[in-house]
């Protein structure tokens, strides 16, 4: 309910701040194009994922990402972005938004954005305050984007592309290995190097098992094994020769 509760309250503050923003052009006494580009690389990156009613993967990463920003004098300096992002990765779509701060000369540009993900870039909008000069921006922002790498190619102010992605409320299943496991007690039917059939129970050897498990064991000896269901097939993860 927490992180439920935090990421409710990041949104609130994303809305919050754009209305502010309309505020503030509304009042203002001026107004004036700037633009400015970025990159950032990975730092800490947490990433879970879960399997949608559709049997679609989607991926969940939240990350910091710093690097440098550079163009009129609100958007140039260091950045660090704090970035979720939540991607379908079966059909490269999703959606990727956080804060981030650029540490321009005697002041900080601070702010949100909120973008859509498609093939590997983002476009969105980005909203922020520039602290010392209390202006405040509205941009268009893309980039190319890697949950794991970062941002490339990075823009402000004069974005590339967009497209729209629906959100659904559908189930997402936690991915995990399953439990559903399997023994067999008798005799060694048939081994290679990929796989064993013990009193026809079938199952799959791992790359770095294959070796000790074809020393130890050959066929129409006895043996006792234990499989579990690993990516859709069973593996093996116990065996023993038996008397």
């Amino acid at each position: 309910m927490r992180k439920f509760t935090l990421a409710i309250a990041g949104l609130v503050a994303l809305i919050a701040t754009s209305v502010a923003v309309a505020h503030g052009i509304e009042g203002a006494k001026t107004a004036k194009a700037v633009a400015g580009t970025f990159s950032a690389t990975a730092g800490s990156v947490t990433t879970r994922s879960c399997t949608t009613s559709d049997n679609k993967t989607v991926v969940v990463s939240d990350g910091k990402y710093t690097g440098t920003a550079a163009g009129d004098a609100d958007l140039a300096g260091a950045i660090t972005l704090r970035v979720r992002s939540v991607v379908n990765t079966t059909d490269k779509v999703g959606t990727v938004s956080g804060a981030f701060r650029i540490d321009a000369t005697g002041k900080d540009t601070q702010g949100a954005f909120s973008a859509v993900y498609d093939n590997g870039s983002i476009a969105g909008l980005a909203s922020a305050k520039a602290h010392a000069s209390n202006s405040r921006l509205v941009a268009n922002v893309s980039a190319s984007f890697d949950p794991a790498a970062g941002f490339t190619n990075g823009k402000i102010g004069h974005s590339d592309g967009g497209s729209a992605v629906e959100v659904g409320t559908g189930s997402c299943k936690p991915s995990h290995p399953s439990s559903e496991k399997s023994e067999a007690h008798g005799t060694v039917s048939a081994i290679s190097a990929t796989s064993i059939t013990v009193a026809g129970l079938t199952c799959a050897i791992p790359g770095d098992k294959s070796a000790d498990v074809n020393g130890k064991l050959k066929q129409n000896d006895r043996a006792e094994i234990r499989c579990v269901v690993q990516n859709g097939q069973n593996t093996l993860v116990r065996y023993e020769k038996k008397r």
